[in-house]
């Protein structure tokens, strides 16, 4: 058989290309005569800018040490493309990951984003392509435009230095579509895995509305202005284009033709949950994969599973295998490739 296997990462605690080669492990052990694909896959978060390099031959890392989430220096890189464009991830810059646990919902700063941008400038840059999963802050993307020059006083906005964008302009690359304020917005939705309570989620909210009133001419109801705690709508007062960030990256891999003849096609993420299906990887590969190979059977490995899978012919869940096989399920997130290597074993078992 042909199989693609084409995840996300697992958030934090796995690499997509690594989260790919363990279930290619696995599977393999299970069917040594399958032809098995890697295609290490991202949406706008964490791995972008390695799935560029991967992709596109001739990219340069480009290292640059910026301002971190907490505030403490943070030595990262953007990538530099043969065409002159720049790919600049958030997660890379100014992640949750990167606070260590440690959630600061009221001091937590996007800004190393915006100064990776400005380097990518400086740099040369073309044009930019910005990637904005998984972001620490809340803040609207104010830090962000504030580290390309934005100059904010009690009076207003003084926006005389801000850094003018490329000609060849700025793509925005983002996970999901929701707005920057509301029941469906930036607070309500993501707030709390950034530390954000009940209590202290109104004032949040009150601050994103404030922020809104400087730029009128932007609608924060656009889809994905909510997205990375709001730099989606910092972004658009800049003059970006956001778009589905996984569905870019698949065509950037040519996932869509290498899903062609595919027998089975294997996908996944940290955790499949109800936002899963707004524009996250194990969507998007399962719209393709039911494109570009229709008979296909569409297999999932999360390493945690909380919503219906009715896309999907089968799936394994990291946690459920650790607890299985040890009886801890925070093994899943000690040694999550051991688990993975096993799910793609049990999967080509049950295909087999």
């Amino acid at each position: 058989m042909r199989v693609v296997i084409a995840p996300d990462s697992m958030k934090g605690t796995a690499t997509a290309a690594d989260t790919a080669a363990a279930i290619r492990a696995g599977w393999l052990g299970e069917r040594p005569d399958d032809d098995v694909v890697v295609v290490p896959m991202a949406d706008g978060g964490e791995g972008t800018i390695d799935a560029f390099a991967a992709a596109v031959p001739d990219s340069e890392r480009v290292p640059v040490t910026v301002t971190g989430p907490a505030g403490t220096p943070v030595d990262t890189h953007w990538l530099r493309l043969p065409d002159g464009r720049a790919v600049v991830e958030l997660a890379a810059t100014s992640g949750l990951p990167l606070l260590g646990g440690v959630l600061a919902p009221d001091t937590a700063t996007s800004r190393g984003f915006g100064e990776a941008i400005a380097a990518a400038l400086d740099g040369g840059a073309t044009g930019l392509v910005l990637g904005i999963g998984a972001s620490a802050s809340t803040d609207g993307g104010r830090s962000v435009l504030e580290a390309l020059g934005l100059v904010v006083r009690d009076d207003g906005i003084a926006r005389g230095p801000l850094r003018a964008v490329p000609a060849g302009g700025v793509v925005v690359l983002t996970d999901v579509t929701s707005p920057l304020l509301g029941p469906e917005g930036a607070v309500a939705v993501f707030g709390p895995q950034k530390g954000i309570t009940a209590e202290h989620a109104p004032s949040f909210e009150s601050r994103l509305a404030d922020w809104t009133r400087h730029f009128p001419e932007v609608d924060s109801a656009t889809p994905g202005a909510g997205a990375a705690g709001g730099v989606g709508f910092g972004l658009l007062a800049w003059g970006a284009t956001l778009a589905p960030g996984a569905r870019a990256v698949a065509d950037v891999l040519g996932l869509p033709r290498l899903l062609d003849g595919a027998d089975v096609v294997v996908t996944g993420e940290g955790r499949y949950d109800e936002q899963s299906a707004a524009g996250k990887v194990p969507s998007v590969v399962r719209a393709l994969a039911a494109e570009h190979a229709p008979g296909a059977r569409a297999l999932l490995v999360a390493g945690e599973i909380e919503a219906p899978l009715d896309d999907f012919d089968a799936a394994a869940s990291l946690v459920v295998l650790a607890t299985q096989t040890t009886g801890e399920p925070d093994d899943a997130l000690r040694d999550p490739l051991r688990f993975a290597t096993i799910a793609g074993q049990r999967l080509a078992r049950l295909v087999g």
